[in-house]
């Protein structure tokens, strides 16, 4: 791949907000989290935990408490089959950081496999709640964990959003 490639990657990726119900190609959804894998972290500690979510009734539940987070009934996922809880280990001081750089990598991963994408947030709440910790326990998914984000992962209804102009200022040289 050619540099100007991974920049139009960057610069192309777009959050996308309706999704059809195809389940997301295996071969693709791997390389997507093996992406994630490889985000930078804080003194190479890689405490982020990424769980991929495609049984329709764990991503239910999902759905039910991150909708119940924001006081709706609604699908905060957008309809995408396929939910990634992105989780860090809480006593790490760049958990957050951490976790959220994994997010962007697998959003650009996904972006340049076809695959479209959108952060949503609320993990900390779920996760913080003693349903989201049973929810972990179920999965078999131990430590003291942070929610940090859902990547909702699927291949988008209609056409993709154009990308906003970017704002005045936004870099400053010295």
């Amino acid at each position: 791949m050619q540099a100007q490639d991974f920049l139009d990657i960057l610069k192309t990726r777009r959050s996308v907000r309706k999704y059809e119900k195809k389940q997301v190609d295996e071969a693709a959804l791997a390389a997507i989290l093996d992406a994630g894998t490889y985000a930078a972290t804080g003194r190479n500690k890689q405490s982020p935990v990424i769980v991929a979510v495609q049984d329709p009734e764990a991503r239910e539940r999902l759905r039910r408490m991150n909708a119940a987070v924001m006081g709706t009934e609604g699908d905060p996922f957008y309809g995408a089959p396929t939910v990634v809880v992105v989780l860090a280990d809480r006593s790490v001081h760049t958990c957050v950081e951490d976790g959220s750089l994994v997010i962007g990598n697998m959003m650009n991963a996904a972006h340049a496999l076809g695959v479209d994408s959108c952060w949503i947030h609320r993990a900390r709440e779920e996760f913080d709640s003693a349903e989201g910790r049973a929810l972990l326990r179920e999965w078999g998914v131990e430590g003291d964990l942070v929610g940090v984000g859902h990547l909702i992962l699927g291949y988008g209804e209609g056409e993709r959003p154009a990308a906003a102009p970017r704002k005045k200022h936004y870099t400053y040289r010295v």
